[in-house]
């Protein structure tokens, strides 16, 4: 853009949008009724009457636009407004709601047309819906829209066109409505954690919580039933009660389990219509849902090639919405994850002895050269889980037919990438630290599951 266009686009601009705001357009119809004018017209000059028949043509298209004009409402006297919530999941439809308010009702029935300012994030399920007749002081419009990726996205204008009932001009607007909503996560398995008693728990459609084995914990006293322990017989609240009563015991509470997220160009692909960080994200909040009702404490730190977000220590169930909002817009960087970089800083900020889950790619694991001696040091002072996500590609690609020589080129390559990886798990579980390669759609089924075994074996 040279020197002079630079000064004169701030103008163009100007003009481009009092034009947008103030045009009055031409419908359809009025360049039907010009057309069937000029027929007449020219019929009339067939007849030699073209002048006289010129004149009372135009004369009656510009009559009948200045009554179709007057009976439309002022700009200035509409008040748009636009309703949507404030919030909603990924992947969840929900509905916005456009506001047109006058004065006073309209003296004939209008025709109303909108268009919202939509990201292009969002699919909106229902455009055909953004029409209708308005008859009344207000008029109302609604529509679905499904927001496709998370963070923060902003509406902005609302254009408008209304016609009267002859149908020849509208009147276009431009109103500007400056809104945002949150994209999250999808929060339907946490919600059922959260709604669900404490052994019927169901996730993805299996039972997950099962029956806690004694802790180390004093929990309560109940009666002795049997097959109970009798070791654990409380004689003295016997000798009280008259009856044989015996102590109950549970893992202990208020253990640090802490969620490492990778956020690095791996955590980009997309697997099963999601990308790999969606699906570990959800896992994530599942796994500190679970884990603050259990009452644990509960931290997360999310990095790249460096420490993105850290979110310190917290119990109760608030503190899942603390860690809710500082990740809901994550994002994967197009950079390699340094797993140095994380587990130093959680090193350096986490002293005390309690749980580590790492959610990343299984491929960052097996090509990462300092991750090894890290996770050495790490298990020293903590218990340690890594969570890889298989590729499902390439599993499908193993037990695929051979047809011919591609295919079995192509399934020889797969059986070997997959026993690298199961290798390079039996080497990583014979140094104490586990480690599994679960499909996506068991992500948070395997996370949670491992948290309540460690729990119930009480190894923390």
């Amino acid at each position: 853009m040279t020197t002079s266009s630079r000064k004169r686009w701030p103008r163009f601009r100007y003009l481009a949008e009092k034009l947008e705001k103030r045009l009055i357009v031409p419908t359809p119809r009025l360049a039907a009724a010009a057309g069937i004018g000029a027929l007449v017209v020219g019929a009339g000059y067939a007849a030699g009457v073209g002048t006289i028949t010129l004149v009372l043509v135009n004369a009656a298209l510009a009559g009948a636009s200045v009554l179709d004009l007057s009976l439309l409402p002022r700009r200035a006297s509409l008040r748009v407004s636009r309703t949507l919530p404030g919030q909603a999941d990924i992947g969840s439809p929900f509905e916005v709601k456009l506001t047109i308010e006058a004065p006073q009702a309209p003296s004939d029935r209008l025709m109303l047309q909108a268009a919202d300012d939509v990201p292009q994030q969002f699919q909106v399920v229902e455009p055909q819906a953004m029409r209708t007749s308005w008859q009344g002081r207000d008029a109302v419009l609604t529509y679905t829209a499904t927001g496709l990726e998370r963070g923060t996205h902003a509406f902005d204008r609302i254009r408008l066109r209304i016609s009267g009932r002859l149908g020849l001009w509208s009147k276009q607007m431009n109103v500007r409505t400056d809104q945002s909503i949150r994209i999250y996560p999808d929060m339907s398995v946490v919600r059922g954690i959260l709604s669900s008693a404490q052994r019927d728990l169901i996730l993805d459609g299996r039972r997950v919580y099962r029956r806690e084995r004694a802790g180390s914990e004093f929990h309560a006293i109940r009666e002795h039933v049997q097959d109970d322990d009798p070791r654990f017989i409380n004689w003295r609240a016997s000798a009280r009660s008259r009856s044989l009563m015996t102590n109950i015991f549970r893992p202990e509470r208020g253990k640090v389990v802490t969620i490492l997220l990778d956020c690095g160009r791996m955590m980009g692909v997309e697997l099963e219509g999601r990308t790999k960080l969606d699906a570990a994200l959800e896992a994530a909040l599942a796994l500190a849902a679970v884990a603050l009702k259990q009452g644990d404490k509960v931290a997360l730190l999310a990095f790249s090639s460096k420490v993105r977000v850290y979110v310190p220590p917290g119990a109760g169930l608030a503190h899942l919405q603390t860690i809710t909002e500082s990740v809901f817009d994550l994002k994967s960087e197009f950079v390699e994850a340094s797993y140095r970089v994380a587990l130093q800083h959680l090193m350096r900020v986490q002293k005390k002895r309690g749980l580590t889950v790492l959610f990343s790619d299984l491929d960052n694991y097996m090509f990462e050269d300092q991750l090894m001696p890290l996770l050495l040091r790490l298990r020293r002072q903590h218990h340690v889980l890594l969570l890889g996500l298989r590729d499902e590609v390439l599993h499908s690609w193993a037990l695929a037919d051979t047809a011919g020589k591609r295919e079995a080129y192509v399934k020889s390559l797969a059986h070997k990438f997959a026993l690298d990886r199961r290798a390079f798990s039996a080497r990583i579980a014979a140094s104490g630290i586990d480690v599994i390669d679960v499909p996506v759609g068991e992500l948070a089924f395997t996370a949670v599951n491992r948290y309540l075994n460690v729990k119930a074996d009480d190894r923390l």
